[in-house]
């Protein structure tokens, strides 16, 4: 639901609520004292010894939240996993919901909070999309540690016989700096370095940050930070951190952010807020550490994939599944009427600017203009053998002839249920009968796969990608991507799933093509691998990894106030 005259913001709606101590929520699940590292009063990371010692429970059941294509508007995807999770404990179910951190680049740029919204919230709101327990800080140090690394190593002498102009390993930033996407460093003379181009990308985006959504165990980060590629040698041949000797200082400075951040709902809901990689950039999914911990220890673990179901989705199942060995028994796809309106082509929406009006006016023609976004979303959840749930998150600008041409489409497109949710205004209550439906799902046949098998070709997995969950009529390599998969192959690295990094706007690689658009080109850039975490992702169209502030940052309204309180925080 939208604001309205006298409505609460999140913020104020957030520090109005009075929280449990946090061994509270602890106790709910299980966790023992010992195995809590208490951050304060209401929040705290969880000792990996838990998963030891619950290992040998039985699996709760695991739903995936997702969402059409967003529009500057927003879906709710966020605000929906939480509303579920907190329903699901009100019908009986003890729910864990499990989400990302956010990256401080959209929070003071142009998308504000990432912790829910109205009275579907993570709560300390402000400290999760601030500084949390430091655990953004934490992989921005590691990344730029081995950057240091990789420059210093040159400048004394180069041993390993790097190739300066391979070095694809660049520094990151936890800010959204367009001035920093392409730089040059060592200037000012031979005691600063040898002079080489670089850049920033924003740290959701390192493969550091990758490796610790998709890490299994101490052991298994070290491993995987160690085979991390950032260069190739004279010779040709691919140079890791491990050849760097930096892996263990990076395992040291990650020892604490592998341990998964709890928190809780406005209604004492545990939460796992762990790991943040960009859905758009990088898999756009949270921790494997903390589903497998949720799972173990309730009914159901509620967690969310980044953007639509083309990006989030698809990598939750092909990269994240892949990698944890757990298997998803429902998912559920958000959308709303007025984004539903937006895809239709026929409103300019620009970030930051009052809406068009006419959004809130009835229009069934304008939703069935762009409904088709939503049919190819539950597609493209059921390409991958799961029962789709949608919610309509409702507004009170929504009517009723809008809402039931959705009900209608949806269940015609294949989708196992299609329910209303209001739990923006009513927490857990306005999401019951979207609980319901959820453990309905779960119980009904599952079919669940991947879409492509690893060992295929890289051509034949992107293509697959393309022309299955976008609609892509086509793929076009431009010819940097063409030599990139010829030295995948050469490297043995051609066997890894594929990360798409393209834009999250549209389900082509042109953000301005909205709804579901056909006989569109997808267009190859350039391919990274990001050994380590065990994927190569290609970059599609005009994909940036260090994104740009708007003209008016989200930041300019944050502050505080005479008590010290942070206001303006979305």
């Amino acid at each position: 639901m939208a604001l309205g005259i006298g409505v609460p913001s999140d913020l104020a709606i957030a520090q109005a609520a009075v929280p449990l101590p946090i061994a509270a929520i602890a106790d709910q699940l299980g966790i023992l004292p010992d195995e809590l590292e208490p951050y304060g009063r209401y929040k705290a990371k969880v000792e990996l010894a838990v998963r030891d010692r619950v290992k040998d429970r039985p699996l709760g059941k695991y739903v995936v939240v997702t969402a059409i294509t967003p529009t500057p508007l927003g879906e709710g995807k966020t605000t929906t996993t939480i509303g579920l999770a907190q329903a699901l404990n009100k019908i009986g179910k003890r729910t864990t919901v499990n989400i990302r951190q956010p990256s401080l680049g959209p929070v003071f740029g142009i998308k504000g909070g990432a912790a829910g919204g109205g009275y579907s919230q993570v709560i300390p709101m402000e400290d999760i999309n601030l500084h949390l327990t430091g655990d953004n800080h934490a992989v921005s140090v590691s990344h730029n540690l081995m950057s240091a690394f990789i420059d210093n190593h040159l400048h004394h002498g180069n041993e390993l016989g790097i190739d300066p102009l391979t070095i694809t390993w660049k520094r990151v930033l936890d800010i959204s700096d367009r001035a920093l996407r392409d730089i040059v460093v060592g200037l000012g003379g031979v005691a600063n370095g040898i002079p080489r181009e670089s850049g920033f990308d924003i740290a959701t985006a390192s493969e550091i940050m990758a490796i610790l959504a998709l890490t299994t165990s101490l052991k298994d980060m070290q491993e995987r930070l160690g085979r991390m590629v950032f260069a190739r040698g004279r010779d040709g041949r691919p140079l890791t951190a491990r050849d760097l000797k930096v892996d263990g200082s990076l395992a040291v400075l990650m020892k604490d952010a592998i341990k998964p951040n709890l928190l809780q709902t406005l209604e004492n809901t545990p939460a796992f807020i762990h790991a943040g990689p960009f859905g758009n950039i990088a898999h756009g999914n949270s921790s494997i550490i903390a589903d497998d911990m949720a799972l173990r220890l309730g009914d159901f673990c509620v967690t969310e994939a980044g953007f639509g179901a083309d990006l989030g989705l698809e990598k939750f199942v092909d990269i994240k599944c892949r990698a944890s060995g757990l298997r998803a028994d429902a998912a559920v796809v958000v959308c709303t009427i007025r984004a539903l309106k937006s895809h239709s082509g026929r409103f300019r929406i620009v970030a930051g600017r009052p809406l068009d009006k006419r959004l809130a006016e009835e229009n069934p023609a304008a939703v069935a203009d762009g409904i088709g976004n939503l049919v190819k979303q539950i597609e493209n959840v059921r390409a991958f053998g799961l029962p789709a749930v949608v919610a309509i998150n409702r507004f009170p600008t929504d009517h009723p002839s809008e809402l039931d041409l959705v009900k209608q489409t949806a269940e015609q497109a294949g989708a196992f249920a299609v329910v209303e949710a209001d739990h923006w205004a009513r927490g857990g209550a306005g999401a019951v009968e979207l609980a319901e439906a959820v453990v309905a799902a779960t119980k009904a046949p599952n079919e669940f796969h991947f879409l492509y098998p690893v060992e295929a070709p890289v051509k034949e997995k992107i293509e697959t990608i393309a022309t299955r969950i976008y609609g892509a009529a086509g793929v076009r390599y431009l010819p940097a991507a063409e030599a990139m998969i010829k030295r995948l192959d050469e490297q043995g690295y051609a066997g890894l799933p594929i990360c798409m990094a393209k834009t999250h706007l549209s389900l082509s690689d042109d953000p301005a093509l909205k709804g579901r658009p056909t006989g569109f080109t997808v267009t190859v850039r350039d391919i990274r691998l990001s050994a380590g975490a065990g994927f190569i992702y290609p970059l599609l169209g005009e994909m940036m990894t260090m994104p740009g502030l708007p003209s008016h940052p989200a930041g300019e309204q944050v502050g505080l106030d005479k008590n010290g309180r942070v206001v303006g925080l979305f």
